[in-house]
């Protein structure tokens, strides 16, 4: 079926079960940020493919809602669907929720699958039937019953890291984690967070594509720890070692069932945001709900020193493998038959990375996009729109890897033959955004959106913008996104955290010229303490990404003397990290690239 087609067909499930809308979200049953296959159902009913967004279907209208580095893919994956973009944060752009209140009649029913939809997200929908007089019905899953092909559920094995890689035992997370209910007032933590629950267990797996996640659930009381998983994917070692731990296996669906039986008169932790509706509506409806964040959130965002010395590790063997990519785009670009495409180019990147020891798999699908294409933000080549990478122009690469040690994430645009006075300026503009942020020293307290500004104000001065935010939190062999701290200027409730010491958090302005080109620059930064006195404690970031900058591009009397000096003593450290591990000849190219200006 094509997307309409699936569209009548869900629309004539609606109406036999008298639905007057259908939520489709991009979530799991956990609220992962990016799914495995058997839950891309918003994908499947609309045809966009992004990792964040949502699909309302009504008895007359489909409507897909998505942020700014979507817009460009949306539209162009939304067209001839049938399917309308709502671009969220837009001026005159309804939310989902404005939208549902608008158009659901008095007395109607609204539906979802109520396991991928978040419990804050269900508890909103619910204000807005209960005022119209209607129902919610969360228990059908109607998209399969039309997705006649849907993948099963993943049965991949998982693995376990042992301390020297987390520095730290399940059993001490576990305390940290029954001390944090104790302070919440809580005597049971329901988990349904995939990271949450690797980063308390020690263990990771390969459920979703890119990310080493298990899918599972857990329970944990101030005596044990139940853990719903598919036994199958545990080796007896695991088994025996999380026995030890007191943490019971039982089987992954199992938890809507047992919730129920909790005591009448718990007081039970959940995070809104990171637990599913159907889940939560399972509670005993006589037992206190505490919605707090989970506390594990903190805790595995705050790398301690084992994890660090690890993720730098990792670092260093990315950043060897990512500029000898880049020695080699430099040698071969525009020289070869057939020509290096942005398909190719990232498989050549693959390569490099899997000559490191410890490499496991991409940290996340590359995005990998040549001249117009650059200015789509989360673009991904497919063999319908790989193109060849320009000869006179810039290639973005946003890419990462998984190792052992840790995953890594990087950005960096390629400059090739005759570029533009534009490009250079956009080049040039970003390399100062990137270095105003990571320049910066802060009291502690300081959360992202306090500096955010720091990294969009040289784009600003020239009238220019980007549509996304600055930077993520970074997770240690997890979630190439981590929760609770960002860079960005539109406040979000879940990433109020202040930036605290041990976090590992993305720098990664960018300008994007649609039909032209699109700049991006991203490192890691580590925050680390600095001095301490009357005023406070004072952080600093430390970056922890090991590759060049395209000095091809820059326009040196647009920087500053403080631009230049910190440039240049970013590259002396690049050179000095990475030479080490090239061969003589590429190692005389790396010279030419961290040269002084």
């Amino acid at each position: 079926m094509n997307i309409p087609e699936r569209i009548s067909a869900l629309r004539a499930l609606m109406a036999e079960k008298g639905y007057d809308a259908y939520v489709v979200p991009t979530d799991d049953n956990h609220q992962s940020e990016y799914v495995g296959e058997h839950f891309k159902a918003r994908a499947f009913i609309t045809g966009f493919t992004g990792s964040a967004g949502t699909a309302v279907i009504t008895k007359d209208e489909a409507g897909l809602w998505t942020d700014g580095r979507y817009f460009i893919q949306a539209e162009q994956q939304l067209s001839g669907s049938g399917v309308k973009l709502f671009k969220m944060g837009e001026p005159g752009v309804p939310g989902t929720l404005e939208y549902l209140e608008e158009t659901l009649p008095e007395g109607c029913t609204l539906g979802f699958d109520g396991r991928v939809v978040a419990m804050g997200d269900g508890l909103e929908y619910e204000a807005i039937v209960s005022r119209k007089n209607g129902q919610i019905n969360y228990s059908e899953d109607l998209i399969d019953q039309i997705w006649e092909d849907r993948p099963a559920l993943s049965e991949e094995p998982a693995f376990a890291l042992d301390e020297s890689y987390t520095g730290e035992s399940t059993a001490s997370k576990l305390s940290r984690v029954r001390e944090a209910m104790k302070e919440a007032g809580a005597d049971v933590h329901v988990i349904a967070a995939l990271d949450d629950i690797c980063w308390i267990t020690n263990l990771r797996g390969n459920d979703i594509e890119f990310f080493p996640l298990l899918l599972s659930y857990a329970v944990i009381t101030m005596d044990d720890m139940k853990l719903y998983i598919d036994e199958c994917k545990l080796t007896d070692e695991m088994k025996e070692k999380l026995a030890k731990d007191r943490i019971s296996l039982h089987p992954y669906n199992a938890i809507y069932e047992d919730v129920k039986a909790l005591p009448g008169d718990a007081a039970i932790l959940v995070d809104s945001a990171r637990l599913n509706y159907a889940l939560y509506n399972n509670l005993p409806k006589t037992a206190k709900v505490i919605d707090e964040m989970n506390p594990t959130v903190v805790m595995k965002a705050t790398k301690n020193d084992v994890e660090l010395k690890n993720i730098i590790s990792a670092h260093v063997k990315d950043g060897v493998a990512v500029t000898r990519f880049m020695y080699w785009l430099k040698k071969n670009v525009g020289k070869t038959e057939p020509p290096i495409t942005e398909i190719s180019a990232a498989e050549k990147l693959e390569e490099f990375r899997k000559e490191q020891e410890g490499y496991l798999w991409q940290s996340f699908e590359p995005i990998c996009g040549s001249g117009e294409h650059a200015a789509i933000v989360h673009y991904a080549a497919t063999p319908e729109t790989n193109i060849p990478v320009v000869t006179d122009g810039l290639f973005l690469t946003d890419t990462g890897g998984g190792y052992i040690e840790g995953s890594t994430d990087i950005t960096r645009t390629f400059a090739f033959g005759n570029l533009t006075q534009e490009m250079k300026e956009d080049f040039t503009t970003v390399l100062q955004c990137n270095m105003h942020l990571a320049g910066a020293v802060f009291l502690e307290g300081t959360t992202g959106y306090n500096l955010d500004v720091l990294a969009r104000m040289p784009a600003w001065k020239r009238g220019k913008n980007f549509n996304h935010g600055t930077g993520h939190g970074v997770g240690y062999l997890m979630n190439i996104h981590e929760a609770p701290c960002g860079f960005r200027c539109a406040i979000r409730d879940r990433e109020k955290q202040p930036l605290m010491p041990g976090l590992v958090i993305t720098d990664e302005p960018g300008i994007y010229i649609e039909g032209s080109h699109g700049v991006r620059t991203e490192n890691e930064l580590v925050v680390r303490k600095g001095e301490k006195n009357e005023y406070g404690q004072f952080l600093y970031f430390e970056p922890i990404t090991y590759v060049p900058i395209d000095l091809d591009a820059v326009i040196p009397e647009m920087l500053s003397a403080e631009d230049k000096e910190q440039l240049n003593a970013y590259h002396v450290k690049v050179y000095e990290i990475v030479a080490p591990h090239l061969n003589d000849e590429e190692r005389e190219w790396l010279k030419e690239y961290t040269r002084a200006i």
